[in-house]
């Protein structure tokens, strides 16, 4: 079975959310409880980057237009924090955060497009167990929204497909998006499976082709993605979210998991592809 690597641990808060999708056909290959709704972290700046993505698109916003940091400082996820720069082009603020999960630039980004505006977006996408909340934050404090995102692996594996397929927003909003996400660096959970090259795998490499966004916070470990091989692709969200005073080894046994559900995803494809036929997977719990 595919995802029975997962098992929920109650007695440290260890809940797990997987949906695994043919990207083609929307198809469930498996799941376990798909529609219950996690902390995210960072997963939710997809959604920025598609609204950030349809004005570029619609004339709204010229990619080229200079956005500019302020006096704010975020650590953690990026580079801009720590470069020289004060200014990039909205472009190219969007590839830091799709390669890096860049904080800093969320936050510009989000001070431009406005959260509102991503909600809405969010809306007509049909997504209602998914969103973004806030801006990232170095401190959250009981005034601000308890995380920076929270979503299902059902809707997110949704989501994942619809971009892979072409279908949201527009094709070429979905493909500008698949762009940015295919920079990202972050191949330490479902996608650590694939033996990949961290900084450089936009091209097909060992007959794969990936794109994802990772999320990472204290007691939240997140992927979400899709890998092609051949014609078929197979869109996947692999949430996890535990008590964050929970002992360091969670985290091993999460990672552990994630990584073992990316191996049966390569297992999968390779016998799709050499076959013709499609994977057999239990939907699961």
């Amino acid at each position: 079975m595919l995802l029975d690597a997962l098992t929920d641990d109650p007695s440290i808060g260890l809940c797990w959310s997987a949906c695994v999708l043919d990207a083609g056909s929307g198809e469930v290959l498996a799941a376990h409880r798909s529609d219950r709704v996690l902390s995210t972290a960072s997963i939710g700046k997809v959604l920025l980057l598609l609204e950030l993505s349809r004005r570029f698109h619609a004339g709204e916003l010229d990619p080229s237009a200079p956005v500019r940091r302020g006096g704010e400082t975020i650590a953690d996820s990026g580079l801009w924090h720590v470069m020289d720069v004060s200014s990039l082009a909205a472009a190219d603020a969007a590839r830091l955060v799709g390669a890096v999960s860049d904080n800093l630039a969320t936050n510009v980004l989000l001070d431009i497009v406005g959260l509102d505006a991503v909600a809405d977006l969010a809306g007509t996408l049909g997504l209602r167990r998914t969103a973004l909340l806030d801006r990232v934050r170095d401190e959250r404090g009981p005034q601000h929204p308890p995380a920076l995102s929270y979503g299902s692996a059902a809707e997110l594996a949704s989501l994942v497909a619809a971009i892979e397929r072409g279908d949201a927003v527009s094709p070429d909003v979905s493909a500008q998006v698949r762009g940015w996400l295919s920079l990202g660096t972050d191949l330490s959970m479902v996608a650590s499976a694939f033996g990949l090259d961290p900084l450089a795998h936009r091209d097909v490499d060992r007959g794969v082709a990936l794109w994802n966004k990772t999320g990472t916070d204290s007691g939240v470990r997140a992927d979400v993605g899709a890998v092609r091989s051949g014609d078929r692709a197979i869109a996947y969200a692999v949430l996890a979210e535990w008590e964050s005073g929970a002992d360091p080894s969670v985290r091993d046994t999460v990672l552990d998991a994630m990584r073992e559900i990316g191996r049966r995803l390569r297992s999968g494809l390779a016998r799709d592809t050499s076959t013709g036929r499609p994977a057999q997977a239990s939907p699961g719990p």
